[in-house]
């Protein structure tokens, strides 16, 4: 019995010790025959991404030509994206707590090396050498009793020790199997997301097909913008000379103010609340006046810095900075139109969205800009991504290395609180 406790004692310890040890460094390459279960995986794999594209490029020929069930698709497949972000989110923060539980186990463990080694040395001593019996000879019966005193006061000790020893090996095999179930789960929420990646930017491409702009003058707009940028000193200057100089925007500006001027003069909640869920629309669906508490924010992760904090140079904030996820998709918050995307100074990236009603939403701080110009984009539309790191120059103050969306609402060119737009649940995360 006693042996018996010791071997699972040992194969406890010893279990993680071999499953963490590494192999050694003249070890041999791997067998030609996991080399070929090697090749059959990455061939299977790359059938696998061929049959996705496949798929995807029927799914968006099947939409060619239909606005309506385009947009549908195209929010859909940015909501999953976002679910699947969140889920990823959530996901590495529970590998991450398990990471740090195994650490703090294995710690313990190494701490308690030496009491194990006196648990294990002693359970030895028992099992080769066992306490004498008391019927033997007289001259040893006061030996015998001595043993088995010391072994009454030991055996006790031993058992507690071994018991908790025992209980931080258990500890210590669940900890590993929920993380190799969690890095399971981890890769394959991967895997749905560079799926619905594929079938985001599948569908990006065939709306800008769409469009009915001519590439040759979109170009030139484009060159305009560009222009503008490098001459205006600053986001006002940019948005004034713009929408006097560059057509597409300035049609943008036109339609917007007519769009104002039509739902000012009738239509009901009913009325506004179905052309809001229409995708096929082509202005937005409620003023944004009163869109108030039902955007959602442009991209999932933890506000930073907020509208009117310290900015770190004796100002505040005109807008608000949200830490994202690498690559992390970006939507527009509400309808509108695109009136300038490209770089622009300390901005980095800086997309600017005319909401109507002398609104407007600035996004900056993205890798690339998935929309042109001119373009009427949908509330929940994806417009961007974003990086591996900061673009903005000015988040260098914000302790972090993580992607920085900056977002900024402003009206008849002056910054405001963009907080009381947002949905409940938002604000409630704004507000933190």
């Amino acid at each position: 019995m006693r042996l018996s406790v010791l071997a699972l004692l040992a194969g406890l310890w010893g279990a993680p010790a071999l499953a963490q040890t590494p192999p050694p460094a003249g070890a041999e390459p791997p067998a030609p025959q996991d080399q070929r279960q090697r090749i059959e995986q990455l061939d299977a794999e790359l059938k696998d991404s061929t049959a996705v594209q496949e798929r995807l490029a029927a799914e968006v020929a099947a939409l060619e030509g239909d606005r309506a069930k385009l947009n549908e698709a195209l929010l859909d497949t940015a909501i999953r994206v976002r679910e699947t972000e969140g889920k990823l989110d959530a996901s590495e923060q529970r590998l991450l707590l398990l990471n740090r539980e195994a650490a703090d186990i294995k710690e313990s463990l190494e701490a308690r090396r030496a009491v194990l080694a006196e648990v294990l040395g002693g359970l030895v001593r028992l099992g080769r050498r066992p306490p004498p019996a008391l019927m033997v000879r007289p001259d040893d019966a006061l030996q015998s009793i001595r043993s088995a005193m010391m072994l009454g006061a030991v055996l006790p000790e031993l058992k507690a020790e071994t018991d908790l020893l025992a209980s931080e090996l258990a500890a210590q095999e669940r900890v590993r199997q929920d993380t190799a179930r969690e890095r399971d789960a981890l890769a394959e929420l991967k895997r749905s997301l560079a799926d619905e990646r594929a079938r985001t930017a599948a569908l990006i491409e065939e709306k800008k097909n769409s469009l009915q702009q001519g590439e040759a003058a979109l170009t030139e707009e484009k060159t305009r913008a560009a222009a503008l940028a490098a001459e205006a000193g600053n986001v006002r200057e940019l948005m004034e000379r713009m929408e006097t100089e560059i057509s597409a925007t300035r049609k943008a500006a036109q339609e917007a103010a007519q769009i104002e001027a039509q739902q000012g003069a009738g239509g009901g909640p009913a009325d506004r609340l179905a052309a809001l869920q229409n995708p096929g629309r082509l202005a937005p669906g409620v003023p944004f006046e009163e869109a108030k508490g039902l955007l959602k924010l442009p991209v999932g992760g933890a506000v930073l810095k907020g509208f009117g904090a310290d900015d770190g140079y004796g100002g505040q904030e005109k807008g608000m900075s949200m830490g994202t996820r690498i690559e992390a998709q970006v939507a527009s918050p509400s309808d509108g139109w695109v009136v300038y995307a490209g770089p622009f100074r300390s901005y980095g990236q800086l997309l600017i969205i005319n909401a109507g009603g002398g609104y407007h939403i600035l996004l900056a701080g993205m890798d690339k800009i998935t929309v042109e110009l001119g373009q009427f984009v949908l509330s929940g539309e994806p417009v961007g991504v974003m990086g591996r790191g900061p673009q903005l120059v000015s988040s260098a103050g914000l302790g972090t290395a993580q992607p920085i969306l900056y977002v900024e609402f402003r009206k008849d060119g002056n910054s405001i609180d963009p907080t009381p737009w947002w949905a409940t649940s938002e604000s409630e995360k704004v507000r933190g």
